[in-house]
């Protein structure tokens, strides 16, 4: 996939190997990289996979491998809760009186 120069993209970088993290972090984070991963706009043309510099909305140049193009947020607020919707419902009884306010 072919990136052109301007291109939103999002890049990756071990920033600290294991063997370079702190000795005070816990022992299970010890055991992993300490990665980043930044949105920005390609400083050049470039192929999925190629390390290049991007700058962010806020102006930042970074350095990194390119993962991805047009990258999108894949975040949700997770699975249906019954009982929040109840909440809800509760909550809006106690504030505003329930069906009294609807006549």
């Amino acid at each position: 996939m072919t990136i052109k120069k301007g291109d939103w993209v999002r890049i990756h970088r071990t920033i600290l190997t294991p063997a370079e993290r702190a000795p005070q972090v816990p022992e299970d984070t010890k055991k992993v990289p300490l990665e980043m991963w930044v949105k920005g706009f390609s400083q050049t043309d470039a192929n999925i996979g190629d390390e290049i510099e991007v700058k962010t909305i806020t102006g930042r140049i970074e350095k990194g491998t390119v993962i991805e193009l047009e990258p999108t947020y894949k975040h949700s607020f997770g699975n249906y809760v019954p009982e929040i919707t109840q909440i809800g419902i509760e909550l809006r009884n106690i504030l505003f009186g329930g069906d009294q306010d609807e006549r």
